[in-house]
């Protein structure tokens, strides 16, 4: 069975749904990322047929929306749907109750979180692959104020979210014949490896195969920290000049 999961984008569009805004219902959401992920499969009943849908999804679809509130245990199964996230419920119990306890704040639907508390969990979830808690904290600080007042925020969680996963789309995208920069800067260094493996003539092929594969992971590893370093500088001059 196929998994059905969803971009950043079309999770922060989903979140803002089950709020009653953005101006589309929650189905509606699910429907066009399906149909997005399909264009170029084909939409039909029996490709939805082969797709898994989520038990959090069919959940929050027959959820009546002024009601809607999530357990930690919710974010997770609904944060798991999104591309490239591995959430745990041990992590985000650390999260709220430690990590970033006084940015996150109390569940604020009784027992439950809210939407825009769900968002900012995602946040944290893609900005620690290369921030630490305290840097964290010290930015969305710059941006979300008053933990019961939304309105006072320089922006909004979800608005947030949906704003940098439409950047990231636009950067990773396929757009006909042109590839996105993700796929250049991994054709060139794939390229780039099979050019130095041309030195290696006593080499069988499934030891260049080894080598090569080694040398574009030890590339990428390094581009990865190229990434984190620049991260950080950017973090460092944000809170240098507005902290």
């Amino acid at each position: 069975m196929e998994l059905f999961q969803l971009s950043r984008k079309s999770m922060a569009d989903f979140l803002l749904s089950l709020k009653g805004e953005g101006g589309h219902s929650p189905k509606q959401i699910l429907q066009q990322a399906w149909a997005a992920a399909h264009e170029k499969k084909g939409i039909s009943t029996e490709a939805f047929l082969d797709t898994k849908m989520p038990a959090i999804f069919e959940k929050l679809l027959r959820a009546d929306l002024q009601k809607i509130g999530f357990s930690i245990n919710e974010i997770v199964a609904l944060g798991n749907q999104i591309e490239f996230t591995h959430l745990s419920s041990t992590a985000l119990q650390n999260w709220v109750k430690r990590d970033v306890k006084d940015l996150i704040g109390s569940p604020q639907l009784g027992k439950k979180y809210s939407a825009d508390q769900a968002a900012m969990l995602f946040i944290v979830e893609d900005l620690k692959a290369t921030l630490d808690f305290d840097s964290i904290r010290k930015i969305l600080a710059l941006l979300f104020n008053d933990l019961d007042d939304r309105t006072d925020d320089l922006i909004g969680p979800i608005p947030f979210y949906s704003a940098y996963a439409a950047i990231f789309e636009k950067v990773h995208q396929h757009n006909g014949a042109e590839k996105s920069i993700y796929d250049q800067t991994e054709q060139c260094i794939k390229k780039e490896a099979l050019k130095t493996m041309e030195s290696f003539q006593d080499f069988t092929k499934n030891q260049k195969d080894i080598v090569s594969n080694i040398l574009v992971t030890a590339s990428l590893t390094v581009l990865s920290a190229y990434y984190k370093s620049l991260t950080k500088k950017y973090v460092t001059a944000t809170l240098f000049l507005n902290g």
